[in-house]
């Protein structure tokens, strides 16, 4: 009897601490000086994301949401600009874009294939998972000027962020470039691919003619006061 006593004793408090184990807690985190992430982890592992995911600019309007499960992206996941305009919904159960919507124009994207395109060509851009604002963050998030700025001096420089992607939706190369015509200045600089987790290289291909071919994503930018670069 003191066996079976000590015995059960023993499940409880392994069933208990498993219980703590599983706890899970909520988390905040600055994407940048504009954008915080609110997401859920374990107490077990605090790394992996399980649970709601929110991404917020200026801390109120909803720039992403969506679920993970043991730090994968499941279900359905919305996207927004920064007015809280819907850009993009994709399943990630079923891997299929349900939605994405019409670039306004002008626009600051501009996509170019390696292929002479006629009237009766039928072409399809590059697309992001994430949209035209949330999933090109990590872009330009990534990137300093290689020399420090003073006072307003970011509103002489223009820069572009060009990025070349595979037929199989592969990123292949980044690089940006900066102008400023008043300094007499123009230099492109050549990024590692390193810098960048690997769903970051991840796109749906352009297509021409039903065909996945390479393509380019170019991105007008501006440059911040601290040297990175933002939306216009």
């Amino acid at each position: 009897m003191p066996y079976k006593r000590s015995f059960a004793v023993l499940i409880i408090l392994f069933c208990t601490l498993k219980c703590v184990a599983q706890e899970i807690i909520e988390k905040k985190n600055k994407l940048n000086d504009k954008l915080t992430e609110t997401f859920y982890v374990s107490m077990a592992n605090q790394q992996i994301k399980s649970g709601p995911y929110q991404a917020f600019y200026h801390r109120k309007t909803l720039v992403a949401e969506g679920t993970y499960l043991d730090g994968k992206k499941i279900g359905i996941w919305n996207f927004y600009g920064t007015r809280g305009n819907l850009l993009q919904r994709y399943n990630f159960n079923k891997d299929s874009l349900e939605y994405e919507a019409r670039e306004r124009l002008p626009s600051d994207f501009h996509y170019l294939v390696d292929k002479k395109i006629t009237d009766s060509d039928r072409v399809t851009k590059p697309l992001k998972i994430g949209g035209r604002y949330f999933g090109f963050l990590p872009y330009l998030n990534v990137f300093k000027t290689p020399f420090p700025i003073y006072g307003d001096d970011n509103e002489l420089y223009v820069a572009t962020v060009e990025l070349l992607i595979s037929p199989m939706g592969r990123l292949a190369d980044y690089k940006v470039r900066l102008v400023s015509p008043s300094l007499d200045y123009d230099q492109t600089i050549n990024l590692s691919l390193n810098f960048f987790k690997e769903e970051e290289k991840q796109f749906i291909p352009a297509t021409f003619n039903y065909k996945p071919v390479l393509s380019r994503i170019i991105i007008r930018c501006r440059v911040t006061d601290n040297g990175g670069l933002d939306f216009y």
